[in-house]
Order: structure tokens, then C-alpha cells, then sequence
């Protein structure tokens, strides 16, 4: 590849050399790479890396899917500091949607060809058990044709505690109503020092690893993801991949991995927002570190459409979807829209000089855009 023979001489930072040398060998990255990566400033050379990676796994091709985002609630049991969705029941613009309104929202789009419903909440302290399982079962009784991507590990452990089953019964029920997969929320950072100081009512990093294997042994696809740009450090963004890359190499479950930057207005947690290359480095950190998931995801709802596209040059093959309707990121002050059109993806994506294609949630080819 042409990438390949001219990479050498565009490299900057001398400290990289030995982590070009790793990638085009086909190695393995170490955790002091990971680090060395993260240190450097030479963002055309990480970025040039990581495009090699992705272009040896997915040539060309940038995927996206038409879907519609459904957020039940914003009341939740929980108090993570960097949330600003969360409401308790009574507080000012506090919710919560009954299940024939969930129906309602994917059905007023439906005629745009959405092949996925994706549906995470919060974590309501009166719905029972029954309440979520009918939900899933309701959706797909009324779209039995769409995938159903819903609830998180986070989301699963709080069935598994109200509902007193295990997370095998949870994911059999589940299952049973029309699940299709779960997303990638709820991973945070994985540093337990962090989470107890962050979101101490939170589901272990360990809790939410063993959920994601156990989803793939019940044959779910899963996403996972990272937020960062709040009080971890690179050395802990690096711990975080690694985990989740050792996860993979057991299961061989995730998709696709997803960096959510921290957006800290209205938060208990405050502190200034990330920047467009730290935006950047995460995601081609990640596509080197993550050497055994096929797909990294730029979600341009957290990082704009233009930081998105030009990701396109930094290891992402992603850009996820049409997204209809967010709720979580936009009150913690995204100014990014809720909706994406089909076509204004395929635009972004050949720009890119890249080949759109059009995927269902497990990456099965629905057109390519030529």
C-alpha cells in the first residue's frame, strides 16, 4: 500500500518509531506504547497509523445505520457527577414515557427506513421489572422487522437487582421480548478509584465486563465504550482499552468502540469541555489499542459533523447513524442537532473520498453508495 511505503518520513516524533514499527509488523501495541502515543503531540503521524489499521481491516468503507434513539426517562436512582440528564421525579423537566408513547416515537419514523430502535434511560425507582420487559416485547410486537439495540449493562444490572434473576435470566427474558443487542453505555472509565469518586452507585468495570461476555455467549452483539476527557489520565484511558481488548479476545462479542467526550454543563462534576485533538488522538489511539474489534465509531452528536468527517482520517469507520432524537449528551450541552438525514451522512462520507455503506446493527451491508 502506498501508505504503508511513505509513513516513515512524515513521522515527527522520533519516541514514535518504535510503535510504527509494531503497526507495520502487525504487533501488538504494549501498554507503554499506548502511553508514548497519547504523550506525543504528532497528531498526523497517530492519525496516519490508525488510518492503516483501519484501511488493512475495512478498505474504503465508512458504515452508518438509520436509526432512532428513544430515551424512556430521565428519572433515575442514580447520581453520576458527570450526568446532566438525570432528574428526580417532580424536579423541572423531569419524565417519563409510557410504553405506548415509545411505540408512538418510532412510529412517526418509520417511513424514513430506520432498521434500528435504540433505546437506554434512566433508572426509574417505580418501574418494575415487567415494566421494561414489556416495553422491548411491545416494540417489537409492533415493529417486528427493526433490531432493537436497548439498555445498558448499567441498565441490565438494575433488572437484575429489581427483578431478583440473574444476569443470564435478565438476558433470556429479554431476549424472549425482541432484544436484538446492547449498546456500549455505561462503561465510564474503568479505574474503580475513579468510579467511586464519579459514580459510586455505578455497576463495577468488572460488573460491566462479565455483562458484555455474558451477552455474547447468549450469541448478543455488543458495543462498548469509554468516557474521558473529565479527570482520568492517559494512563487510565490506556488501562481501559486494554481490558476491554482482553475481553475480546475471549468473546469476540463487540462490534464497535465508542469514545464519549465528556460535556460538562449542567453537570455536578463542571470542568471545561474536551478539544478537537484530544477528540482526535482518542479515537486513533483507540483503533490502534483495539487491534481485535473491527469498528471504531465516531458518534457525531458529541463531536460535531465536521470533527466526525475529518475522523474519517484518524481510524474511525463509523458514523453511526441518522440518531432522530438524543436526549443524554444535549443536556450536558452538545449544541450538535438530534437528527442526522441518510443523505447528508453519504455526503460526509464521500467528501471523505470514502464508500458509504449502509448497514443494519450488526453490520450487515444494506447498500453501498458508489
Amino acid at each position: 500500500m502506498k501508505l504503508e511505503k511513505n509513513i516513515e518520513p512524515f513521522i515527527e516524533d522520533k519516541r514514535l518509531f518504535r510503535v510504527y514499527e509494531k503497526v507495520m509488523a502487525g504487533e501488538r501495541l504494549s501498554f507503554e506504547d499506548g502511553v508514548r502515543l497519547f504523550k506525543s503531540d504528532d497528531i498526523l503521524t497517530i492519525g496516519r497509523l490508525a488510518s492503516l489499521v483501519n484501511e488493512r481491516k475495512n478498505g474504503k468503507l465508512v458504515y452508518f445505520v438509520v436509526n432512532r434513539h428513544v430515551n424512556p426517562t430521565n428519572i433515575c436512582v442514580g447520581n453520576c457527577k458527570f450526568c446532566a440528564f438525570r432528574k428526580d421525579k417532580g424536579d423541572p423537566g423531569a419524565y417519563e414515557l409510557s410504553i405506548e408513547q415509545v411505540v408512538e416515537k418510532v412510529k412517526e419514523h418509520v417511513d424514513k427506513g430506520i432498521t434500528e430502535i435504540h433505546i437506554v434511560g434512566g433508572l426509574h425507582p417505580e418501574w418494575n421489572y415487567d415494566y421494561y420487559l414489556n416495553m422491548i416485547k411491545t416494540v417489537h410486537r409492533e415493529f417486528p422487522h427493526i433490531h432493537i439495540q436497548a439498555f445498558t449493562a448499567e441498565e441490565i444490572d438494575y433488572l437484575a437487582r429489581i427483578g431478583k434473576k440473574s444476569v443470564e435470566e435478565v438476558l433470556s427474558d429479554l431476549i424472549g421480548a425482541g432484544l436484538g443487542s446492547i449498546p456500549a453505555g455505561g462503561a465510564e472509565v474503568f479505574r474503580e478509584t475513579l468510579r467511586r469518586k464519579l459514580c459510586p452507585e455505578k455497576l463495577s468495570s468488572s460488573r460491566y465486563i462479565e455483562i458484555h461476555k455474558i451477552a455474547h455467549r447468549f450469541g448478543l452483539k455488543s458495543n462498548a465504550s469509554i468516557l474521558y476527557g473529565h479527570v482520568e489520565t492517559i494512563e487510565d484511558r490506556i488501562d481501559h482499552l486494554i481490558r476491554l481488548r482482553e475481553a475480546q479476545d475471549e468473546t469476540g462479542g463487540f462490534q464497535a468502540f465508542l469514545s464519549f467526550a465528556y460535556h460538562p454543563d449542567n453537570t455536578e462534576l463542571g470542568g471545561k469541555p474536551t478539544t478537537g485533538f484530544d477528540d482526535l488522538k482518542m479515537l486513533a489511539v483507540a483503533r490502534l489499542m483495539l487491534d481485535n474489534f473491527p469498528h471504531v465509531r465516531a458518534f457525531w452528536i458529541m463531536l460535531g459533523e465536521k470533527l466526525a468527517q475529518t475522523s474519517l482520517f484518524f481510524g474511525v469507520d463509523d458514523l453511526d447513524g441518522t440518531v432522530i432524537e438524543e436526549e443524554i449528551t444535549h443536556s450536558a450541552g452538545a449544541n450538535t442537532g438530534s437528527y442526522m438525514p441518510k443523505e447528508r451522512l453519504i455526503k460526509l462520507i464521500k467528501e471523505a473520498g470514502k464508500i458509504p455503506v449502509e448497514r443494519d446493527t450488526v453490520y450487515n451491508v444494506i447498500n453501498i453508495y458508489l
